[in-house]
This record gives C-alpha cells, structure tokens and sequence, in this order.
C-alpha cells in the first residue's frame, strides 16, 4: 500500500486507499469552477479541484505557515511552490497553495490522480498518458513527502495529505515517479531547506520554559503505590485474579527510588525472584526468554543489588546474550520474534531493546555492538525514536518517552555520540514552554509517561534545568491521592504513569537507579502467575455496534460514506460494516438496512450504486470485489446469483484470469488470478465466495494460484503479483479462504506463522504499528483451529478491548493519533468474534425494510475523528487496484466543502 497514496502499507504521497482520509476538512473557498472532462479510449469520470488564490510565497515564514513544493521536472516543467499561512491539511496546503488535482474515475477525487499548477495550468499526467480511470501504478504516481521544521531531510508520508495535520513551519513535496513500499527510492532532488520560506530556516534551540518550579511528592506517590499491592506484594488488577507482573516490577523501581532499601520493596522484590519464571520465560524455561520481560528482571536485580545471573533461578543476562536475532525477514529465512538483525529475541518494541541494552550495562555485561547499533538505528531524521523496531525504510516516527528511554541506553552503553546528541536535541526542541512532553506523536495534551522518561534522560545528558522544568510540570499533574494519570489534568491515578513520575521526582534514572543489599524478609507467598489481561477480556461489542451504526457514521442507515463532507458511498466500507453486524447478531434492522440498499441497487449523493464499485460488464471488472459483495449475500440468506440485478457467481466465473496479461494491461497477473484482483485479500474473498456459491471447479485454478503464493514460511505476500513480504492481514485471509478449499496443511502452516508474529502486548503489527486491524484479521485467523491458539486469541481480544474507546469505536493502532477510526471498527467487532467470513451466517427473518430517510445535503464531516483510515487489504474502497503492502492508495484527498467540485458522469461502463 502506499502512503500519501496509501492502502495499510503505504506509498509516499496520499491519503487511504479507499478514498478515504482521517483529517479534518477544513473551510475550502469557493474559488474554483466545475469542469468536465471525456476521456478518450476509457471513457469514465474523474474530479477536478480547483485551487483557492493561493497566499504569496512571502507570506509564509519559517514560524508562520506551511509550505508546498510541487516538481513537474518529469513533464518538462519546474519545481513550484505554493504557501498557506493557515495551514490545517495537506491536502488544503496543496490547493490553497495555487495548484489543481483531479481524482481517479474510480476513487473519486479521494485519489490525486493529476495535478496542475495554477487556475489554468495543465493537469500532469495529461489524459494520453494516464486515463485516471483505475489507480495509476506503483511506477508512476504523484508521491507524497513531509518535513518538519529543522528537518534536513524528507521522510515518506506515513499518512495521507488529509490525514496529516499542519503546523507553522511544516514542508510538502509532490514528485511524479515511482517509489518502493519503505519509501526508500523516488525521494524529491531537493532538500527542504531549498523551498523553504525565505530559503530556509534554522532549527530552534527550543522554547523558552516558564513553567513554576515544584517537586513531586515522593512520599505521597510511594503510599499511594503500596496502597494498590495486594497481600504487599504483588500488583493485580481489578477484576483479575492473577498478578500483574509488569506493574508489579514498575512499583518495584519506584519503592527503590522513593525508599531505598526498604522492607516494602524487599517483599515486592522476593515475589517477583519467586515467580521469575513464568514472567521472563513464557513459553518454558527451555525456550528463549521474553526479552523485554527479562531485561525488567535483571535490572530490578542490578537496581536492588541482587544478581541477574541467579535470579530466582534463571540467567537473566546470559539468556538475553544467547537470544540475540542473527537477522531479520530480509534474510529469507523464518525467523520468529525477530524484525531485523540484532534484535533481542521477541523484544517487539523499542522500549525491550533500550531495556535490554541497559539491563546489559548494569550487569557489567558488554552489550553486543550489534544490539546497539540496532537501537540507534532506531531513530529518526530528527533525532527522535520510534516505539516500533522497524526495518530500515519504514516510516519513523519518534516520541519523547521512547526517545528518552532510548537515549538513556545509549548514553550508558557509550559509543553513540551522535545519536545520543541527537535524541537530546530532538527533546529539548519538542519539549513545551512549561516543562512538558506531548503524550504521543501530534498530541494536544501532555503525557506523564513521555515527560517522565523525558525528564530521566535530559539529567542524565546535563540538561538539568530542563529535567528541573519536567518534574515541575509533573509535579502540577499529581492528584490529590498521590498518584499520577496518563495525560495532563486527568484525576483517576494510574499505577504506570505513577512509577515513572517518582523515579523521574526523585532525579534518578534506569540507568543510574540502585539500593544497598539487603536480606530476604522472609519466605515470599503467592505463586507463578501470567500478566492478566484489562478487565473484561474482550472489547464491548454492543459499544462497538452502536457505534457503527450511530447516525453521524452509517448516512441514512444505509451506507458509510468515503470522508468527511462528501456523500459518496465507500462501498467496500459499507460491506465491511455489514459482515460486522452479521458477526454480532446485534442490531439485525440495521443491517437489514444496508443489505436492502445495496441489493436495492440503492444510490449514494452521486448517483452511483453498488454495481459501479463491481464494474460487472466493464472492462474493468474486479474479481475481489465482486467477490466480497457476494460473501455478504450469502452470509445473510440473499442469492448471489441475483443480487443488485447480478449473477455475481457466473461474473465471478467469467472473472478467472486464463493467463496473464501483456503490458499495460494490468488486469491479470497470471492464471488463476481473477481480474483486477491486486492483493491476496481480494483474490481470497473470490474464492470464498465461489467455494461458498458450491462452485469448487470453477474455484479451482483460483485455489491452486492462491495456494502457490504462500511462503516456505507459511505467510503470504500482500500483492499480486507479489512483493516478497510476508503480511499477517493477507495470511489470514488467504488460511480462511484456503480452510474452505479443505487445504489443510496449508492452514497449520499460515496459522503457526500468524501465531509467531504476535506482539508481547497481544497485538499484530502493521505499516501502522501494532494493527487493530491486523489483529482482528489474525483473531478470525487463528480462530479456525481456536483448540490450539486459545491463548494467542485471548491476547490478541484483550489488545483489542484496550483500543476501544470511549464511544464504542476503536484506535487505528496502539501508537500513533488517537480516536476512534471507522474502517478499524468495522473490522475489530467482526474480527473479534473469530468467525471465517467462509463460515459468517446470520438469517434476516424477523427483521423487516428499514424506512429510506430524505437524503442529506451534506454528510457530517466527524465520520473518522481525526485519525487515519486504514483499509481491509486488497480494498482501497471501490480502487481496482486495492492492496495492502505496496498498493498504490488513495493521495491525500477528502472531499471538504467542495464548492469547486464536479462529478463527471460514466460513459460506456454499463451501469
């Protein structure tokens, strides 16, 4: 997928694959004209934007507004530039930067297809180039790149033009080419500094702090600590039963630095020796060590003086020597609880290499050279660093607790100076005016956690008064019982945040952190145990429904639509949403609704039904969607051999690729391909849909090119023809499908492979970070031999419920801009039932037709708050070109208020 043109794994350079963005449209002025355009050979629809009058480029400072630089190098033309002094969006900065975009007949103006500069400039690439009708390829398209204010380098755009949020200083670059899916190639030939307002700008040494002195209340936070231990010893959650070890450890290092050798912490400490085992080494104390478990333990036993070489039993510091990755995926080879060489085994995040060097260095123990050139390789352009151990070429994007973690890690295992440097500089410039941190990367608000970790590293690099400036802020955060919350001016205490909060107030660190020895307090109670899970076990699915199909999401009952203001359906949406509510049983009218409609063949606010999303009778019929309509047919009772007015099983049929196409056609990639199917997600629904219409001969040559896809690994790639990567959401979809067809061996060996990608926290990862997309895909997965994974699903569940919010919707990803995201939710209350859609079923007897309300002139624009849509792999919402892993998505464009917008009707597509 790509990004800024982006489906889950994303190219530079747009907004979700779909068509859709996450945000927030903003006021567009009513400066542009509609335009109307046949395209010859292909004739179809595209949409034309035309820009606002565009700011002068010596409006924009280096401190005030945002910067656009388009490159028509390839069309013989220049690069040129555009400013607006009140950025909001990429995709705004663009126009009200002076230039034009035109979207894709299929996509809709949510995919820039084309762009001009000027009101009367030509659109590149013109008409005999590119048709604009379907996706353009991977080779040629207009990127998307991003640099902040003191960058000296681009970075690939994680997130689509309406997705990403501006601030005063920020620069865009457009360039027409082609990149891979890390964004490592197609870079623009100009740095940012060169189309800079005036000609470039020098990064601040960062905000003069006027935030009170205060210190925390040590004493206070200690009682409230050991207030939450249960029998004096052990955390354990509300609810739960068994301890929580990781809390239990947190609580541990805040008793060492608020008491020091104190009974408290030696009763705490002799459970945690006593219990070691289950904690450091789940999976057997024959097998490798949770890393990132194991690396707690061994500097709790450095913290308190005991050995990590014998605690409770186990060699904390040999075993995480002898578990040292020796490569990552590119080498080929499987190689489980590793993303790249020089990992801790199973570390999965950042926060267990930094702990794991540290625990290293405390133990007097050389940490390897390659585990810490592989945590500086960590860090990004701007000297932050990523929560996720990314490969090199994935999108980086840092955080202050990360990076303070980190660059405590680095500074201890020496050798690093530059990266070091680096990370200093990027926390002294990120840090506000009052002594605080953002809670995550874009945040409005303040995190304890980030400053606290903020504040350990900036003493322990010489930035005293500015460490001084984070614990006065905390200090503000503390709540009247001692405790700490997550986020400023939140008053119900926390047991994490609240631990790192006093090891920062008492001016110690993890790296520096220690108590004399003491003497056992006698025999520890209470036995192994496993970290519980939130409360609950599972997200709220009631919550999760009414959220779905709450009136400001599903427009009119009927249908979701492709962003915010704009009332064009997103059709592969729309079904997304309705095998959600077929999984859950619980609000069978509302799904009634949807069926009705697009059976009904139902408009949207342009006309368009359910049939231009399938392009049955066209040439550019896709095989994956007409697939997924039918799996929605016959898991709800309708016959899919008339539904919309289709057979969808003989199209299906008549979809089946003989062989593959000759350049440029690009509609069958080989055999057995189904056309326009792009991603193994698309070519699994087909399959799915034809096994379950009885038609296992026709399925046939579909089946054998599917099965031929999967890795030696037991993985699938996530394109057709394929990429070479190895994608959790395509292996999911690829064992359903596959379960069906009564490949059995094939099944085992996806779903150990998806077994051995899970995160320590449950989770899955993705482009994204850790995916609730990805994990609910992987739920379904597993859940075909539930007997066996009963113990990855109820993690992967439990991951889930943490990502739900408040309104019943959920996170895109466990990292990242917070708030509930329409397509994540979708695919998180069906996944997390673990039903095949080859098994999905719910009967529609009882309901009866939902009433069809007055269409709405203007949709609500609050449809995704704020954060970026991710896409069911192979969607790309109505894209023939869907995919995830390095499919072209959708660039950058969510229909604000367009007063400058025409739709252009579909000529010779059969609808």
């Amino acid at each position: 997928m790509r990004t800024g043109q982006r489906r889950e794994r994303r190219r530079p350079g747009s907004t979700g694959a779909d068509g859709t963005g996450g945000g927030r449209p903003g006021p567009w002025p009513a400066a542009g004209t509609a335009l109307l355009t046949l395209v010859a050979a292909c004739v179809t629809f595209f949409t034309l934007s035309s820009p606002a009058t565009a700011d002068p480029i010596g409006a924009c400072t280096a401190t005030r507004g945002s910067i656009v630089a388009v490159d028509f190098g390839p069309f013989g033309g220049s690069v040129e530039r555009g400013c607006d002094t009140t950025p909001t969006t990429g995709y705004e900065l663009l126009h009200e930067g002076g230039f034009t975009t035109a979207g894709t007949g299929h996509d809709g103006p949510a995919f820039i297809c084309r762009i001009g500069h000027g009101r009367t400039g030509t659109q590149y690439p013109t008409p005999d180039k590119e048709s604009c009708v379907l996706t353009p390829p991977a080779t040629a398209y207009w990127s998307y790149w991003v640099a902040k204010p003191g960058d000296d380098d681009w970075s690939y755009s994680q997130y689509g033009a309406m997705d990403r949020k501006l601030s005063d200083g920020d620069v865009d670059a457009w360039v027409f080419g082609g990149t891979d899916v890390g964004g490592s190639t197609g870079r623009p030939t100009f740095s940012p500094d060169d189309v800079r307002a005036e000609g470039g700008s020098t990064p601040t040494p960062g905000p003069t702090l006027t935030g009170a002195p205060g210190a925390v209340d040590v004493p206070g936070a200690a009682a409230w600590l050991k207030g939450r231990l249960t029998d004096g010893e052990r955390i354990v959650d509300e609810g739960a039963t068994d301890p929580n070890h990781f809390l239990t450890v947190q609580t541990a290092y805040a008793l060492a630095a608020a008491e020091g050798d104190s009974q408290a912490l030696g009763k705490v400490t002799d459970f945690l020796t006593s219990t070691a085992g289950p904690f450091a080494y789940p999976n057997g104390t024959d097998k490798a060590p949770d890393a990132t478990n194991a690396a707690r333990l061994a500097l709790l036993a450095s913290v308190t003086e005991r050995d990590p070489r014998d605690f409770g039993g186990h060699d904390l510091i040999g075993d995480l020597v002898a578990h040292i990755c020796p490569a990552g995926p590119e080498s080929g080879q499987p190689t489980p609880g590793c993303s790249a060489k020089g990992d801790f085994g199973d570390a999965g995040y950042t926060d267990g290499q930094s702990l794991a060097v540290l625990a290293l260095v405390r133990a007097e123990e050389e940490p390897p050279a390659v585990t810490v050139e592989r945590l500086a390789q960590l860090q990004c352009r701007d000297g932050g660093v990523t929560s996720v151990l990314i490969r090199p070429g994935e999108n980086c994007d840092g955080d202050a607790g990360t990076t303070g973690l980190a660059a405590l890690a680095l500074h201890a295992a020496g050798g690093q100076d530059t990266a070091v440097g680096k990370a200093r500089a990027y926390l002294v410039k990120n840090q506000r005016a009052d002594g605080a941190f953002p809670a995550y990367t874009g945040s409005p608000s303040a995190g304890v956690i980030g400053t606290a970790y903020a504040a350990q590293a900036l003493r322990a690099l010489g930035e005293k008064e500015r460490a001084d400036a984070a614990v006065g802020w905390l200090s503000r955060e503390q709540t009247g019982s001692g405790g700490f919350g997550f986020e400023e001016a939140q008053t119900d205490p926390q047991l994490y945040p609240t631990s790192l909060a006093v090891v920062a107030g008492t001016g110690k660190s993890l790296a520096d952190l220690t108590v004399k020895e003491r003497e056992p307090t006698g025999t520890p109670t209470g036995g192994p145990g496993t970290t519980p899970p939130p409360p609950g076990g599972g997200p709220d699915l009631a919550a999760g429904v009414a959220y779905l199909t709450s009136a400001d999401n599903l427009k009119q009952g009927r249908y979701y639509t492709a962003g915010p203001g704009t009332s064009r359906a997103d059709f592969g949406l729309t079904i997304d949403g309705a095998y959600a509510l077929a999984a859950t049983g619980l609000d069978n009218d509302k799904l009634r609704g949807i069926v009705d409609f697009l059976d009904d063949r139902g408009t949207d606010g342009e006309g368009r039904t359910i049939r231009d999303y399938m392009k049955i009778g066209t040439e550019y019929a896709s095989g994956g969607f007409i697939g997924k309509t039918a799996v929605l047919a016959e898991s709800v009772g309708r016959d899919p051999r008339d539904f919309a007015g289709q057979d969808l099983i003989a199209a299906l049929e008549k979809a089946v690729c003989a062989e593959a196409s000759a350049a440029p056609d690009r509609s069958c990639a080989a055999e057995g391909n189904y056309t326009y199917a792009t991603s193994v997600f698309s070519q699994s629904l087909g399959i799915i849909a034809q096994l379950r219409a009885g038609e296992e001969e026709a399925a046939a040559g579909p089946v054998a090119y599917l099965a031929g896809l999967q890795h030696d690994s037991g993985a699938w790639p996530s394109l057709i023809p394929a990429t070479g990567d190895s994608d959790v959401d395509s292996t999911a979809m690829a064992a359903m499908a596959l379960d069906l067809a009564g490949e059995d061996a094939a099944v085992a060996d996806a779903l150990e492979w998806i077994a051995g990608k899970q995160r320590p926290g449950g989770g899955f990862e993705s482009s994204v970070g850790t995916s609730v997309n990805s994990t609910a895909l992987a739920i379904q997965g597993l859940s075909l031999d539930a007997g066996a994974y009963a113990d990855e699903i109820a993690a992967a569940r439990k991951f889930l419920a943490a990502q739900q919010n408040d309104d019943g919707g959920f996170n895109v990803a466990a990292e990242g801009q917070r708030g509930s995201d329409l397509r994540a939710s979708t695919q998180a209350v069906g996944g997390s039932t673990g039903i095949s859609f080859g098994l999905l079923e719910r009967s529609l007897e009882g309901t009866s037709p939902q009433p069809t309300p007055s269409p709405s002139p203007s949709p609500s624009p609050s449809r995704s708050g704020g954060t970026p849509d991710i896409v069911t792999p192979g969607e790309s919402g109505g894209s023939a070109d869907g995919g995830s892993g390095g499919g072209l998505a959708s660039t950058g464009v969510q229909v604000t208020t367009l007063a400058a917008l025409a739709a252009l009707l579909v000529l010779g597509s059969g609808v």
